[in-house]
C-alpha cells in the first residue's frame, strides 16, 4: 500500500504559504495604476492576507478640523455611495487577480473607518489554564464569548508585538527565497 502522506510531505505544501494562491505582491501597484485619482488625498493603504485584501485612503474632507462632525459623515456617505460601482469593479476585477475578496476603508481625520470586509472564523482548541484566561474577560465584562475574548486577546497581543511579527514575516519571505533558489524534486 502507498503512503501519500509520506510522498506529498506532511501538512498542506509550502507550510504557511498559500500555494495555490497568486503572488499579492503587485497589488499595491496595481491598485495604484487602477484607483481614481481624485478618491483619495495621497496614496491609500493597502492590506493583505491569506483571506481579504483590504484598501483605506484618505478621504478629503471638506472644512478644517472645526467642521462639524456631521458633515464628515455626510462626506463620507457621499463617497461610499457614489463610489460604489466603481469600487466593486474594481474588486471583482482584483479578486479575479489576486484570488482573495478586497475590502473599502477610509482615512478621515486619523480615524480608520472600514466598510464592509471579512470576519474569518477560527477553531482552536485549548487546554483548561486558556479557557480560564478567556473567561476571566468575559467575567470582567471585557468580552461577551469566548470567541470576543479570544480577538481582543490577539489584537492585543498584535499591537503590542508588531515590530517582531515584522521580523517574523521578514524571516518568512528570506525563507521563501531560499527554497524557491534551492534544489528542485526532493
Amino acid at each position: 500500500m502507498r503512503n501519500d502522506r509520506r510522498e506529498r510531505g506532511f501538512g498542506r505544501p509550502g507550510g504557511w504559504q498559500q500555494a495555490d494562491l497568486p503572488d499579492p505582491a503587485d497589488a499595491p501597484d496595481w491598485f495604484a495604476g487602477r484607483l481614481p485619482a481624485d478618491w483619495f488625498t495621497g496614496p491609500v493603504d493597502i492590506d493583505i492576507d491569506r483571506d481579504e485584501i483590504v484598501v483605506v485612503g484618505e478621504l478629503p474632507v471638506p472644512g478644517d478640523a472645526s467642521t462639524p462632525t456631521a458633515t464628515r459623515e455626510g462626506a463620507l456617505a457621499r463617497f461610499r455611495e457614489s463610489t460604489r460601482p466603481a469600487r466593486m469593479q474594481i474588486a471583482d476585477e482584483a479578486q479575479r487577480r489576486y484570488g482573495r475578496s478586497v475590502a473599502w476603508g477610509v482615512r478621515v481625520d486619523g480615524e480608520r473607518i472600514l466598510f464592509t470586509h471579512l470576519a474569518v472564523p477560527v477553531m482552536t482548541r485549548l487546554r483548561q489554564p486558556e479557557r480560564q484566561v478567556l473567561d476571566t474577560l468575559i467575567d470582567a465584562g471585557v468580552a461577551r464569548s469566548r470567541a470576543d475574548a479570544l480577538a481582543w486577546t490577539v489584537k492585543l497581543a498584535g499591537k503590542h508585538a508588531e515590530t517582531w511579527l515584522a521580523e517574523l514575516r521578514e524571516a518568512m519571505r528570506k525563507v521563501d527565497d531560499l527554497r524557491s533558489e534551492g534544489p528542485t524534486g526532493l
